[in-house]
């Protein structure tokens, strides 16, 4: 077995990495660039190389210097990871020649499956059903308009070395083709250092599932079951679970076989996966195979028991495998929330910024619960642009989905996350919403439930008065401890009432509240609400012990109140007496500066070019400009017809977000 394993990787895929490579013994190096010298990647390894600037293209997907950190720490061994030179031929050709062992399957392997392009011939060529698509190279936006139109939109425009969403779109039109070919040729070679571009027909109402498959290099191969990877936004998957909830076990059988059997085609070897889109009569075809580690791994490696990276390390080291078919069961159902650093309340646009508070929820095993954490920040760390938004994935574990569900929010309700935007409010709202929780979801479920973005989560009427129960409870609390503060003058004792009124949005509850020893018990509407907990004024995160369960809430101080979110919805909620209440009625509401006249940064980025002139009139929908943040374009366009009176910012400007970018007459 290896001595010495160098990660050429960063963030929690590299720190994920780090923790089976310790739990064998094998000593672990780490690599890093400007923005990650404080990075938790580099803190946890044995031993750490510099490799260059912030940017990838000048650090982490540079080949020649991840090569000298491996000559310099005499590391036997590379995990790529995910991303990066996770799926790049060439790198594995240069440790081959270096004789370093690559963590990951053989150069054929890589070459054939890795190149969406590629892949596809040879699946054709295998007999395995494949969407209907141009599998050539596309010159231009004219030819990919051309193409488009053979095929039949909707299409999808795919960069062939693609991943992670990046250099993917989905054209509906003529325009959109010609827009999405650019925008995928840009971001494929920011992202990837390779333009090449196809095109393939967008099948709608699909279901994403997809297979994990696990090799040795002595011909045996095996499927560890699969994936629901259906929850995606931008391409982007945002919730994956395992098992399905769509498949029968005919049709798990039939994919995971085919899966085997395309692996086996190229002499593949190693962890991998073969991701397939299956229709609402489970019909499945080929989308692509990813030649290495899966972001969604956790979730399988849940319901198995499996750990993926030992299993990857072991094949590199020439071991076969010990596991058959046989041996691969389903226990129980595991769910995995991709936590990025990402404004659901923007669009889901990318934020940056230090985490002043970063504190998940505790690791925990027991009969019925799991909560699983990879993670690659820290409280305190800065969340940088030049990477991935994505900065944990929280997975949780039940004997069944609806537990795993239940086990997800409560995780989620008591994940605590301060500094920047990002999408746990979203989460939430998710794993409440009645076609997740019935299973009965496609690739469209976001854009179908979310048509005009997320504004958060609306409570039913019965949580809210649990909210304001719990409420009521912590505000005697804090009116306790102001009451018994010292130096107070005689016959100055300050008494605290037991009726007050809690304003929560458009709901008034006024109750009455009673405390003993133990808690208290609060009467709203001819209900009793018993509130236990150890919660004291400070504290950002409440457990109250209610009737149904523990109410978990996030805490902060307001004026009069508290702001408190809870399963997606952010809430300011006032505690006042009565009379208070009433007088509150009469107050004016301060509105917000209007700026619809004016175009936005909506978040950190870099101008890439501005398509419009001062005194151009433009018409609703049309494109004012492009801002690149985190390796994604984002195509910024007039909501409604106007004339351009003023552009503040060009092209090659860094803009910080709600800078003014133009204005309009």
């Amino acid at each position: 077995m290896f001595d010495k394993i160098l990660i050429a990787n960063r963030g929690e895929i590299a720190c994920r990495v780090m923790k089976t490579a310790k739990k064998m013994g094998i000593k672990t190096v780490a690599i890093y660039s400007d923005a990650d010298k404080n990075a938790l990647h580099v803190e946890m390894a044995d031993e750490a190389v510099h490799i260059g600037p912030s940017p990838a293209n000048q650090s982490y997907i540079v080949i020649d210097k991840v090569m000298d950190a491996i000559r310099q720490t005499g590391a036997q061994a590379v995990h790529p990871g995910y991303g990066f030179l996770s799926e790049n031929s060439k790198f594995a050709e240069a440790l081959a020649a270096e004789g370093v062992a690559f963590v990951g399957p053989p150069t054929g392997a890589i070459e054939a499956m890795g190149d969406k392009i590629t892949s596809k011939k040879l699946a054709q060529e295998a007999g395995v059903s494949t969407v209907p698509g141009y599998m050539g190279l596309i010159e231009d936006a004219d030819e990919a308009v051309k193409i488009s139109n053979e095929i039949g939109y909707p299409v999808m425009i795919k960069a062939s070395a693609g991943g992670g969403g990046k250099g993917m779109r989905i054209a509906w039109s003529d325009e959109e083709a010609r827009e999405g070919f650019q925008s995928s040729k840009n971001e494929a070679a920011s992202s990837f250092g390779d333009d090449r571009i196809f095109i393939e027909k967008f099948v709608t109402q699909p279901r994403h599932i997809e297979i994990q498959v696990l090799c040795d290099s002595h011909g045996n191969g095996i499927y560890l079951n699969e994936r629901e990877c259906s929850i995606q936004r931008r391409n982007q998957k945002v919730i994956e679970e395992a098992p399905s909830p769509f498949l029968d076990e005919a049709t798990r059988k039939a994919m995971g076989e085919q899966a085997v059997a395309l692996a086996k085609a190229v002499d593949y070897s190693s962890a991998g996966t073969v991701e397939f889109i299956v229709d609402g009569d489970r019909n499945f075809y080929f989308l692509e195979m990813n030649t290495r580690l899966q972001v969604e791994h956790p979730v399988t490696e849940m319901i198995t028991g499996i750990d993926l990276v030992e299993q990857m390390i072991r094949i590199a080291d020439g071991e076969p495998l010990t596991i058959t078919q046989d041996d691969v069961k389903i226990n129980g159902w595991a769910m995995e929330s991709r936590l990025y650093a990402e404004d659901p309340y923007r669009n889901f646009l990318p934020s940056i910024g230090r985490l002043s508070k970063y504190r998940p929820p505790a690791e925990i095993v027991t009969k019925t619960n799991m909560v699983r954490n990879d993670t690659g920040v820290f409280e305190g760390g800065e969340i940088s642009m030049y990477y991935d938004p994505m900065i944990a994935k929280l997975c949780t574990w039940g004997p069944d989905r609806a537990t795993a569900i239940e086990n997800m929010r409560n995780a989620l309700d008591a994940f605590e996350v301060e500094g920047i935007g990002h999408n746990l409010p979203f989460l939430s709202a998710v794993y409440d919403h009645p076609k997740f929780v019935s299973g009965n979801m496609t690739t469209a479920f976001i854009e179908e439930e979310y048509p005009d973005g997320f504004q958060g989560a609306t409570l039913p009427y019965e949580e809210l008065e649990r909210i304001a129960a719990a409420a009521a409870a912590m505000y005697r609390v804090t009116e306790i401890r102001r009451a018994r503060i010292s130096g107070r003058m005689d016959n100055h004792e300050r008494m605290v009432g037991t009726d007050w009124v809690v304003q929560i949005g458009e709901y008034d509850f006024p109750l009455t509240i009673e405390a003993d020893k133990n808690g208290s018990t609060v009467l709203i509407n001819d209900k009793k609400h018993r509130c236990e907990s150890s919660w004291v004024p400070g504290q950002t995160l409440a457990l109250i012990d209610m009737e149904h369960g523990t109410l978990t809430l996030k805490v902060g101080k307001i004026p009069g109140g508290f702001r408190i979110r809870n399963r997606g919805a952010d809430l300011k909620v006032f505690v006042r007496t009565p009379r208070a209440a009433e007088l509150s009625k009469h107050m004016i509401e301060k509105l917000p500066p209007d700026t619809s006249k004016m175009l936005l940064c909506p978040m950190p980025g870099l101008i890439v070019k501005v398509d419009v002139e001062e005194g151009d009139e433009v018409q609703e929908g049309q494109a004012l400009c492009t801002v690149e943040a985190m390796k994604m374009e984002n195509i910024l366009r007039a909501e409604r017809k106007g004339v351009v009176s003023k552009i503040n910012a060009g092209a090659g400007d860094s803009l910080a977000v709600d800078e003014v970018i133009m204005e309009f007459e």
